[in-house]
């Protein structure tokens, strides 16, 4: 099958809840002492949905996301992800779930600078034991118009060249739920602008569950609905 096959989501179970956060906390330890950085969060998202999560710096939105991918652990709550309790599984099992379950895209495009763009997104798919994972790769690298840049290391391609193979990364598995923390933050208005038509179009295509950390409102007003985060909570939740 290929990377990105040319289909149409059926979106069933579109109202199914894929995540289920429940009075979340989120704490840890400094010099000065401990820091609550989520003071009692409650979400629940459904799959497909598209949820922006705005509000000020320091208020706990990167910190939601790190969670939710399994990256950090909750000092108190309950947190499920796609029938997974989150809070119950070890490392290992987390490494399994990230792989089969979630993509990310960072700011900071976070590819390994030593490994060619075909490289770099077939890597989780190796993880996983793909024996087609350069084929797929090549495909998800077509798909966000990069076939002709395959070869090419990190430092060889521009801030948005480089944005578009992390999104070809993140997708390449069609992950179920795709996290995105302010995706355009290095890029120009213009260029962000081509790269989020990108994840959007990419996300209605597999009917991926998405959340989406912005500082641009015109970013977070694509999306479905939106979440306002301020120190800690969230203060807001409403539909578009």
């Amino acid at each position: 099958m290929d990377a990105l096959p040319q289909t149409t989501p059926t979106h069933a179970g579109r109202d199914a809840t894929l995540i289920l956060a429940t009075d979340l906390h989120f704490k840890v330890r400094a010099q000065s002492g401990e820091i609550n950085i989520l003071r009692g969060v409650d979400i629940a998202v459904a799959a497909g949905e598209a949820v922006g999560i705005v509000g000020p710096s320091g208020s706990g939105k990167t910190s939601l996301l790190m969670l939710l991918a399994g990256l950090d652990r909750p000092t108190g709550g309950t947190l499920t992800v796609a029938g997974h309790d989150l809070t119950r599984m070890d490392e290992d099992a987390l490494a399994v779930f990230r792989r089969e379950t979630v993509g990310i895209v960072f700011q900071a495009f976070h590819l390994v600078p030593t490994m060619t763009a075909i490289e770099n997104v077939a890597v989780p798919l190796e993880f996983a034991g793909r024996s087609d994972a350069f084929d797929r790769a090549e495909e998800a690298l077509k798909s966000v118009g990069l076939g002709h840049r395959l070869t090419h290391y990190p430092g060889q391609l521009s801030g948005g060249e480089q944005q578009r193979v992390a999104l070809a990364r993140a997708f390449v598995a069609q992950p179920r739920l795709l996290l995105a923390d302010e995706p355009t933050g290095n890029l120009d208005r213009g260029t962000g602008g081509q790269v989020m038509d990108l994840l959007f179009g990419l996300r209605e295509r597999f009917g991926t569950t998405l959340l989406l950390i912005t500082h641009d409102p015109m970013l977070a007003e694509r999306c479905e609905r939106q979440l306002r985060m301020e120190d800690g909570r969230i203060v807001a939740d409403s539909a578009r």
